[in-house]
């Protein structure tokens, strides 16, 4: 496998990844929102990393980096939503 091709691999992979890192956090909001409450600052800290991320991925010059986009923006919904189940 030639250099290119593995490196859109890992980028697929590792884009995956880190979209079902975010995806898991929804048993942790089920059970915040059972009464089991979790620990909020360990989400809350996802979600601004996740925003960071997805900022610089849109900003980039002079081409957007899209995947980096996609796999963080997850972050930043279920990061959110598990840190204000939590309190």
């Amino acid at each position: 496998m030639d250099r290119s091709k593995f490196l859109t691999l890992l980028g697929t992979v590792a884009s995956i990844t880190a979209i079902l890192m975010y995806v898991s956090y929804i048993s942790t909001i089920q059970n915040n929102l059972s009464g089991s409450k979790g620990d909020p600052i360990q989400p809350l800290v996802a979600a601004i990393n996740c925003t960071l991320w997805v900022l610089y991925a849109l900003l980039r010059k002079p081409k957007k980096d899209w995947p980096v986009a996609i796999a963080n923006a997850p972050g930043i919904l279920f990061g959110l939503i598990t840190f204000f189940t939590a309190l």
